[in-house]
């Protein structure tokens, strides 16, 4: 029991970290910066895991990243059921239990397709950049797994989760994304998210779990797709998302943070030349390369901050 009540009194409710590389220096060890910096954030939650990465952008080509867990799909069948629905090629590579689809068809479009015709999978993420990973389980396995310290890119975000409302899942874990390079990890709770739900819905917006956080990417991308930016969207956000939350964004070429007006969940941000950084605590940005010298603050309630890279 003693070891029990030690684990609850240390357990705090989920860990989100991200890392936007501002200049080029950093981008070979991307993936091994943010998988420390996640690993850091272990004890706030050691249910499950997941990391965004985005590299490799290619402007002709989407990747889209299916997660097939506990059964084995016919993967080849399904690419070549995939490419005649798209009328493109597609190529596949697998690691694990998850495969990332590339192909120059339309990427919402595959990733529709693939919802309605590998049941019991899930569709992660698509756009020309982003890949996205999760499994149940130590975020230090879960990166070792996916081979996250050998990723190069220009940023990452990953969340680490404590399940205190569900069962303990991939499902359940972040980041989540439902549009084109979108994705979002999640500190908090959202009260009015059934009802955003089918708000989406009617606006052609498609959800795979019951999760508060994928409402919120959903909610993202549908702004997106409206015309808004990244920091517009979040602006509206404000209006239209009840509950206390801090969000960490990636999108093609940027990121962002957000914490509602009442910023009872933690965050820290840091910035030096090459990076920006955000983590719930501190010790996930102690790790970086940088972070003695680096401008560090506490992100304000109801600011949306946002950085970006043009693309070469």
């Amino acid at each position: 029991m003693s070891g029990t009540l030690e684990n609850l009194q240390v357990r705090k409710m989920c860990g989100i970290v991200g890392l936007f590389l501002k200049t080029a220096r950093h981008e070979h060890e991307l993936g091994l910066l943010a998988s420390r910096m996640l690993t850091q954030m272990r004890d706030r939650g050691l249910d499950s895991a997941g990391f965004a990465v985005y590299s490799g952008d290619d402007e002709d080509r989407v990747k889209i990243t299916v997660l097939a867990e506990g059964f084995e799909p016919d993967w080849d069948t399904t690419g070549q059921g995939l490419a005649t629905a798209l009328d493109a090629d597609v190529s596949l590579d697998r690691i694990h239990d998850h495969a990332t689809f590339t192909t120059r068809g339309d990427g919402r479009a595959a990733r529709q397709w693939l919802i309605e015709n590998l049941p019991g999978a899930t569709v992660l993420s698509y756009g020309h950049a982003i890949e996205l990973f999760k499994a149940v389980g130590d975020p230090s396995g879960v990166a070792e797994r996916y081979g996250l310290a050998g990723r190069s890119g220009t940023h990452a975000i990953a969340h680490t989760r404590m399940a205190t409302e569900s069962a303990v899942t991939t499902n359940g874990s972040h980041p989540f994304s439902t549009g084109a390079d979108t994705c979002l990890v999640h500190n908090g709770s959202l009260s009015n998210y059934n009802r955003l739900r089918e708000v989406l819905e009617n606006k052609g917006e498609t959800f795979q779990t019951e999760n508060d956080s994928e409402v919120a990417a959903g909610y993202l991308s549908w702004r997106l797709r409206e015309g808004d930016t990244i920091g517009e969207a979040l602006e509206r956000s404000l209006d239209d998302l009840d509950g206390f939350y801090t969000f960490a964004v990636g999108v093609r070429d940027g990121f962002a943070v957000l914490r509602d007006p009442i910023a009872c969940k933690p965050g820290v941000i840091a910035e030096t030349d090459d990076w920006v950084a955000m983590s719930s605590e501190y010790r996930g940005i102690a790790v970086l390369p940088g972070s003695a010298d680096a401008d560090i603050w506490e992100p304000a309630p109801a600011v949306v901050y946002t950085w970006s890279r043009e693309r070469s």
